[in-house]
């Protein structure tokens, strides 16, 4: 019987355009006079001492250490550090009205409709926790965190290590097949699946050509997700 769903984000509850077309080149736009405006705050000076730490190398200037953060964006690296800087600019952002969060109204609806069913949700994200509560807090369809039951992003393993999913399993003090992973990516998907959890693609528009994808069933929306579930096909 499953009693929870973690979801991805990216591609999965939202879209990929919004985070690339939107998200990130706001924070590329707006991160370094960020942190130059907030170098009093821990949380800033923290995270450049991370940035020193994922280069082994100390002392390292301001200006040094935001060519490495621009750098990392161009490259879309999944670093911790800019994350929470990301996280930052955007929560700025989101309060600004410079946008609100994308999410397709399919994955409102099956969202509201697991949790109504008392299903416990969960988001696993390569953005930092703190960059999911605000996507989901400030969305078009208004605030879904009450639908959350938690967060988890690249501070407990990397998206497409069995280790993370492990880990996510052990937080939730769930049996593994209890618990279904969504993501439109094979690769994550087979290290959820690896971990003992059930996993699900999401393929909006065009199934992944790979060895892995056929492994899987693929859906295309929340509302074939959520058939599925009920057939108890998995």
């Amino acid at each position: 019987m499953i009693k929870a769903i973690v979801t991805d984000i990216e591609g999965t509850t939202s879209s990929i355009d919004f985070v690339h077309q939107v998200l990130f080149p706001y924070a590329r736009e707006h991160l370094a006079d960020f942190v130059r405006t907030n170098l009093d705050n821990p949380e800033v000076q923290e995270q450049l001492a991370a940035i020193e730490r994922e280069l082994g190398e100390a002392h390292l200037s301001l200006d040094e250490a935001l060519a490495h953060l621009m750098e990392w964006m161009d490259e879309d690296r999944k670093v911790t550090a800019l994350k929470v800087l990301q996280g930052m600019v955007w929560e700025q952002g989101y309060r600004q009205g410079d946008f609100n969060g994308h999410v397709y109204q399919d994955a409102v609806d099956g969202l509201r409709r697991w949790h109504e069913q008392g299903l416990r949700l969960y988001v696993y994200s390569s953005g930092s926790v703190q960059a999911q509560k605000l996507l989901f807090a400030h969305s078009d369809a208004g605030d879904l965190t009450a639908l959350f039951s938690g967060y988890f992003d690249t501070t407990i393993g990397a998206k497409r290590e069995v280790a993370a999913y492990r880990l996510i399993v052990e937080a939730l003090e769930l049996a593994p097949h209890e618990v279904v992973f969504l993501s439109d990516i094979p690769a994550e998907l087979v290290a959820a699946k690896a971990a003992g959890m059930q996993a699900i693609g999401l393929a909006r528009f065009a199934l992944p050509m790979s060895m892995d994808a056929a492994a899987f069933e693929w859906c295309r929306n929340f509302a074939d997700v959520d058939k599925l579930l009920q057939q108890d096909a998995l």
